[in-house]
């Protein structure tokens, strides 16, 4: 497949690798796109897996509704959901970085038996993530999603002179030159960047709806390098998991885990899906 619906918006998706394949979903993050997986992907073909990494919603061009309220966690869920459905696939191995690995423990908890095994790039798990801004770092680290969430302005400042300032800021991180410049163009597409900070925008809407804890065979794999994410709310993540549950920390590395380190995470992803079949 190279894309599929969900009501009136069209997604795109890579659909790649052994078409017998255990399938293997990719949920990218912030301000990725399925390019995310470039790297990554090879790795697990080689080992006879298929991947199908989702352009997700605010990021495919067709699927850029208006509005925060249309950014809610249960809607980005639903459309992994229906990726799902239209491969005709019960179920399937999950692997999210960033907002995409919020978006995999959502999926996982709210609908395990649709979830074969997830692995979380990056991201613990949202209530270890609530704990540790209290009681940790992780305020000052995540001090940037406040003024995500504000109308215009960070729109205003990262797209100034052609997305100066985005582009600096991914090179910063150690982003390869040719992936800034190409998720960089993809954020200067109209309505583009305003409907990836939807995704911070809607936030408050779904403070009631708890992700819950999860109860499928997790895998979480962090960069001791993350200058976003620290170890207080990693280490915390195994008390919300019911399930078999393995941390993998990599020394050196920092947020951008599949661009950054994709032959260690394509392995370790692979001995999971194996571990758990």
């Amino acid at each position: 497949m190279d894309s599929f619906t969900r009501g009136d918006l069209v997604f795109d998706v890579r659909d790649s690798g052994p078409t017998d394949g255990d399938p293997v979903v990719a949920l990218h993050g912030f301000p990725q796109d399925a390019r995310a997986f470039d790297r990554l992907s090879p790795v697990l073909h080689s080992a006879g897996l298929r991947t199908l990494a989702l352009d997700q919603r605010g990021y495919s061009p067709g699927a850029r509704p208006d509005g925060r309220s249309a950014y809610r966690l249960r809607d980005v869920v639903d459309d992994v959901l229906a990726l799902l459905d239209a491969a005709g696939l019960q179920s399937a191995h999950i692997v999210g970085h960033d907002w995409g690995g919020i978006a995999a423990w959502a999926l996982a908890a709210w609908h395990p038996w649709r979830v074969r095994t997830l692995t979380a790039l990056s991201v613990p798990h949202p209530a270890a993530m609530r704990s540790a801004v209290v009681h940790g770092d992780q305020a000052l680290r995540s001090s940037y999603v406040g003024l995500f969430q504000l109308p215009r302005v960070p729109e205003g400042v990262l797209l100034a002179g052609g997305g100066t300032v985005l582009r600096r800021l991914l090179r910063q991180g150690g982003l390869p030159a040719e992936l800034v410049e190409g998720y960089v163009d993809r954020m200067r597409q109209p309505g583009a960047l305003t409907a990836a900070l939807n995704w911070y925008r809607a936030l408050p809407l779904g403070a009631r709806t708890p992700v819950g804890r999860v109860r499928v065979p997790t895998l979480h794999v962090w960069g001791d390098g993350d200058a976003f994410l620290g170890r207080a709310a990693t280490e915390a993540t195994a008390e919300f998991v019911d399930a078999p549950y393995r941390l993998e920390v990599l020394a050196g590395v920092n947020h951008w885990i599949p661009e950054l380190a994709a032959e260690r995470t394509g392995e370790l992803i692979t001995a999971h899906v194996r571990t758990a079949s």
